[in-house]
């Protein structure tokens, strides 16, 4: 964040990826959303983006491309958000992603600082994104459970971060790559606290629940922040594995992590899921 005078600040962000889905209209859709997302997670309103396209147009061909940069046009302008360009190198393993630009005023900037002991902690999205693109690279998922997780990860974070905002959250992060704990771990830590969380509670994707025990829908990035969390982490022995598996699978255009005062509880978007409490900092007991 930069801070241009008493009341604008600049967010900027930028993200891009191998492509985790088949269908390249639909990567560069998640590809879009999961960018704008570090925008909204601020409080901020994105506004001007950047492509960031690694392709080999002669190994993959101009229209293959064209639809990954379609896609994310889709998602861009259903934000309210500019292309504004971008920059482009030939590489064999194909990647997309944005830069992006948002604004926001200084005192009302949304870190995962600002949490106090006693908030409660909501989710906007189902979990679960890793473990069907995992299964769908391998074969492993139907075209049903790919469809509903592509929605998830298209759908844009803005209307949650409203509602957040509106619902006095005081910290908030979204949920990608590192797990909801590794997530959270880090809100904790930055917020001074320790957390409870119900792993009953975590909304997961209707049909990934039944990948979890499936060692090769697990991606190894999903292992390592199980991995990470251990350090960290009491499970109550009631949580079962594929509750486990699910809360350290590793997201790609997550939801929205939510602390918000419990007084302003009827408003928060999502699901309740847990609470911040007093504790060593960056420590999770899941229930």
């Amino acid at each position: 964040m930069y801070r241009l005078s008493p009341d604008l600040a600049l967010v900027q962000s930028a993200d891009f990826f191998t492509p985790i889905v088949d269908d390249p209209y639909d990567f560069g859709r998640v590809a879009a959303a999961n960018a704008l997302s570090d925008i909204y997670a601020m409080g901020a309103r994105p506004i001007l983006a950047l492509n960031l396209v690694a392709f080999s147009l002669a190994d993959l061909g101009a229209d293959m491309l064209s639809q990954i940069l379609h896609g994310g046009h889709e998602v861009a302008s259903r934000a309210g958000v500019a292309i504004a360009g971008g920059h482009s190198i030939d590489d064999p393993e194909p990647k997309y992603g944005l830069s992006v630009t948002g604004t926001v005023h200084p005192d009302r900037v949304v870190t995962n600082a600002g949490g106090k002991a006693g908030d409660l902690l909501y989710m906007t999205k189902a979990l679960g994104g890793g473990l069907v693109t995992t299964a769908a690279k391998r074969g492993l998922a139907e075209k049903a459970l790919i469809a509903r997780t592509v929605a998830i990860m298209t759908e844009l974070n803005a209307d949650a971060a409203d509602r957040a905002i509106v619902a006095e959250a005081g910290a908030m992060t979204d949920v990608t790559g590192f797990g909801m704990l590794g997530h959270l771990h880090e809100l904790c830590v930055a917020s001074g606290l320790a957390a409870e969380l119900s792993a009953s509670a975590v909304p997961a994707i209707e049909g990934a629940l039944e990948l979890a025990g499936e060692d090769r829908c697990i991606a190894g990035g999903s292992r390592r922040n199980a991995d990470h969390a251990a350090a960290f982490t009491a499970w109550e022995a009631s949580v079962p594995p594929e509750r486990r598996v699910l809360l350290t699978d590793a997201m790609t255009s997550g939801g929205l992590l939510i602390a918000v005062p419990s007084e302003r509880a009827g408003t928060a978007p999502g699901v309740e899921v847990g609470r911040l409490v007093a504790g060593e900092p960056g420590r999770i007991l899941v229930a």
